[in-house]
């Protein structure tokens, strides 16, 4: 019996794709115009000049709310709808698809070194992010999607944390220019430790969720096209990303320099640290992104029957 696609529901869409009820030629076009709708969300370069300012202008709420939360759909919306209902046009733009990440791991990154501002500084950042769950995305493997899913989650956390602490350090100080700043972690001890925690998990310390994810991804890639001939597209893109790692480590450990070291400024020696009732919070993050790093397989084993399934067909 032919299968009827005319359906919002996904498992009569997954098994009209199974059925070849989709042709490859449409399935092109269609992925394509996906991949546009979700990327201007995820800011996928070069749709993703919006999302640096909109972080930078927006309440610290709502900046941890679209970085660690909302973007997330847009990445849910390529694993979920397609990837799994797409295989043919996923396969048919995923070189595409590596200049573009490639593009937010590299240029982004080296744009988010030049910044003079930390909350424009996360903000390109998050977008520089996005690179390596594509990659992982666009490995359409096992261990590549589910190192993209529990990367979604890492960054999440860990980007929600920097937004929440820079929002308070706005507060206290009303400037988040480094060379306004300097030397708080003299009298922001919590908040000088936080950030640092943050700032390692964002960079992919082991131990932390961050560094999890990426491995994950950066192996699911590279084995895509593997041989002893020589590199596949695949593995020359995971090289160039890899790079992203000394990038990140650039920009996080300089904020962190310009933000809590060296002589403190005389206007902030009377500022406040966080109060108990932003330390919990700040804590139960911080613990999230250490448990799943030393233990990933406890996300790991609630991603897995949700992602392979998805993948026979669009790796095949």
């Amino acid at each position: 019996m032919p299968v009827d696609a005319r359906s919002f529901d996904l498992r009569v869409l997954q098994a009209a794709a199974n059925a070849g009820a989709i042709a490859p030629a449409a399935q092109n076009s269609i992925f394509l115009v996906l991949l546009i709708g979700f990327g201007v969300l995820i800011s996928l370069f070069p749709f993703h000049s919006w999302a640096p300012e909109a972080y930078a202008s927006a309440p610290a709420p709502v900046a941890m709310l679209h970085a660690g939360v909302l973007k997330k759909f847009g990445l849910y919306g390529l694993l979920r709808v397609a990837l799994p209902l797409l295989p043919e046009g996923a396969r048919h733009w995923r070189s595409l698809l590596l200049v573009l990440l490639i593009g937010n791991i590299i240029y982004v990154g080296l744009v988010t070194i030049a910044q003079k501002r930390l909350d424009w500084m996360l903000g390109y950042s998050s977008v520089m992010h996005m690179g390596y769950i594509f990659l992982g995305i666009a490995s359409a493997n096992v261990i590549g999607v589910n190192g993209a899913a529990l990367l979604m989650f890492a960054h999440g956390i860990s980007i929600a944390l920097l937004f929440a602490l820079t929002g308070e350090i706005r507060h206290r100080t009303g400037t988040l220019a480094f060379s306004d700043l300097g030397g708080l972690a003299k009298t922001m001890p919590f908040a000088g430790f936080a950030f640092g925690v943050a700032t390692f998990a964002a960079i992919g310390l082991p131990g932390f969720a961050n560094f999890a994810g990426e491995v994950m991804v950066f192996f699911g890639a590279f084995r895509v096209g593997a041989d002893l001939q020589g590199l596949h597209f695949f593995q020359v893109t995971t090289v160039l990303a890899l790079w992203g790692v000394v990038i990140s480590a650039v920009y996080m450990l300089r904020a962190y320099r310009a933000i809590f070291m060296g002589p403190p400024n005389e206007r902030w020696n009377t500022l406040p640290d966080l109060a108990t009732s932003l330390r919990i919070p700040v804590l139960l993050l911080i613990a999230a992104t250490v448990v799943i790093g030393f233990f990933p397989n406890t996300a790991l084993r609630v991603l897995r029957p949700t992602f392979s399934p998805a993948l026979t067909q669009a790796a095949r």
